[in-house]
Order: structure tokens, then C-alpha cells, then sequence
């Protein structure tokens, strides 16, 4: 096994204070690229639509936006299934703003291979949560929610659908929290994985008791302080921890 951290000095200049940390690891000769996220310290945010109702669709789109008001990206990933329209297959939820509410039912494709979950945070807290429990709770105290599926772990143990031996690869990507719900983890394959070595990654590398699939295939991650920038289609939601822009050497 092994760790590497790059870019920690260039990213505490250009990020500041605040900013995820992504690392890429190998585990059982796979490899893996995660950003952990301090929901205690760190501002996540959820981005769809920008102020005119057009779907972002790139992560260049969202830090423009952020720009003008002197802010950037730290970090990003696609934050779940999406149809042609880049409208949410699932519930989504965006600072109290509700798009689409949640789907509790079995379906087709990977979102309907139940049980599904939702990734839903607040200031200082991180949650993924099994869609039926989701919907029981009615989403209290959960104005940022994008559902997706299937879950990866669900109380430490893998989806019970997942086998071991397994042909279908993909590039994935998915979220995973720890017990307390301080801390996210937002993980891509570096190459194509099973559903099983993915979420066994979650479960017995991270030690994560809960994590939830967001997409494949079409799977990006922005991550300036390693010098990742993945391009690709146009996404649906997308997800990213927010910081101060630096100013420049004229204080601007």
C-alpha cells in the first residue's frame, strides 16, 4: 500500500486555510483519489443552476460564478445522477431550495438498486442516509440533500447486492462519512472497479460506515492542489468545498 500527499505547500498558498485535502492511495493494487472535507471548517456547497436557471454543467462555470464574489473552488466532484437536461434523477436540495424530492421506490439502472441514499449536510454536519430513513425524517435540518445510488455501505456493511467476483468496471465516484458526521470523504476510482472493490474501499480502507455511489463513466474530479482538472460532458449537480480567492499583489 501506498500514500502519497502532493501539492500540500501549493495548495495552502493558492487555496488558504479551509481548503480539502485530496490524496491518492492504492489499495489491493487499485488506485484511488480522495478529498477529505471538515464539514467543522470547511464551507460545501451544492451547485445546479446558476442565477439565469441554466444548469452549470462544468466546474469552470462554478468558480466564474464564485469569482464575483471572491471566491473559488478548492474542490469538486459530479454529485450524483443526472437526466439529458442535467435535471437530478433523485432528491435534490440546495440551500433550502428543493428541486426534486425524494425517490423511495426500485428502478431500473444503478440509482434504483435499492437501498439508495442521500448525501445531506448543514453548516458543520455531514450525513449519508438510506432514502426510505431519509424520507421518514422528512429531511429536517438538511437544506443541502442530492440523492443517489446504490448506497456503498450502509452500517459497515457493503450493499448486499454487490458480488465479489463481479465483471462490470467502472470509473466511479461516490461520498462517504464517519460515525460523528464531521467529516466527508469524496472518492474517485482511478481506473474502472467492481461495486464491490469500490465500496470495500469506503468500508475497510477509509473505515467509513456509511457511503453512497454518485456516478460512473461519466465521473470528474476538480482538484487544483494536485493539479486535477477532469473534463468530460456537461455534469448535473455538482458538489465542492468554497474558500477566499487570494488577492493578487495589489490587494485586489
Amino acid at each position: 500500500m501506498w500514500r502519497v500527499v502532493l501539492g500540500s505547500a501549493l495548495a495552502l498558498w493558492s487555496q488558504g486555510a479551509g481548503a480539502a485535502t485530496c490524496e491518492k492511495v492504492s489499495y489491493k493494487d487499485l488506485g484511488y483519489t480522495y478529498c477529505e472535507v471538515d464539514a467543522t471548517a470547511e464551507e460545501l456547497r451544492l451547485f445546479l443552476m446558476d442565477p439565469g436557471g441554466n444548469p452549470y454543467g462544468t466546474f469552470a462555470a462554478v468558480d466564474a460564478r464564485l469569482a464575483g464574489q471572491g471566491k473559488q473552488l478548492a474542490f469538486a466532484m459530479n454529485a450524483g445522477m443526472y437526466h439529458d437536461d442535467r435535471s437530478p434523477v433523485g432528491h435534490y436540495r440546495e440551500d433550502g431550495e428543493e428541486t426534486q424530492g425524494v425517490i423511495t421506490s426500485a428502478g431500473p439502472g444503478n440509482f434504483g438498486m435499492l437501498p439508495n441514499g442521500v448525501f445531506c449536510f448543514a453548516p458543520g454536519r455531514v450525513e449519508v442516509i438510506e432514502s426510505t430513513a431519509y424520507a421518514e425524517r422528512e429531511g429536517d435540518n438538511c437544506p443541502n440533500a442530492t440523492q443517489s445510488g446504490p448506497m456503498l455501505v450502509i452500517d459497515g456493511e457493503l450493499h448486499p447486492r454487490f458480488l465479489a467476483d463481479s465483471t462490470s468496471r467502472y470509473i466511479r465516484n461516490g461520498v462517504g462519512v464517519n460515525a460523528d458526521g464531521t467529516k466527508a470523504w469524496f472518492v474517485m476510482s482511478d481506473l474502472p472497479v467492481t461495486f464491490h472493490e469500490f465500496g470495500s474501499f469506503f468500508r475497510d480502507y477509509l473505515e467509513l460506515p456509511q457511503a453512497l455511489y454518485f456516478d460512473g463513466n461519466i465521473s470528474r474530479l476538480y482538484a487544483p492542489s494536485i493539479g486535477r482538472n477532469d473534463l468530460g460532458l456537461r455534469m448535473g449537480p455538482i458538489v465542492g468545498v468554497v474558500v477566499d480567492r487570494p488577492k493578487d499583489a495589489a490587494g485586489n
